[in-house]
């Protein structure tokens, strides 16, 4: 179970002051990253630690990350908003 204190300061580290990360990040943490597997929490930590042009790529699908953590894990967000 994850605690309040871990979701604010997540919720604080998505908010990157890139509107298109902010709409993917900030969703996800408040909606479904309580209810992942331990390793998929581990696996967004890991990927809210990227550089956030590095994350505008993989988000908007120019770039595919080669960490298949990162990979994982932009799938999962990308799934989520995409029809």
């Amino acid at each position: 179970m994850v605690d309040q204190t871990e979701l604010n300061r997540l919720f604080w580290h998505s908010r990157r002051g890139m509107l298109e990360l902010d709409v993917l990040l900030v969703p996800f943490v408040k909606e479904v990253y309580s209810t992942l597997e331990e390793e998929d929490q581990a696996r967004f930590r890991k990927l809210l630690s990227c550089e956030d042009q590095d994350m505008f790529g993989w988000f908007m699908e120019r770039e595919v990350p080669e960490d298949p953590d990162h990979y994982r894990m932009v799938r999962m967000i990308l799934d989520r908003v995409q029809p």
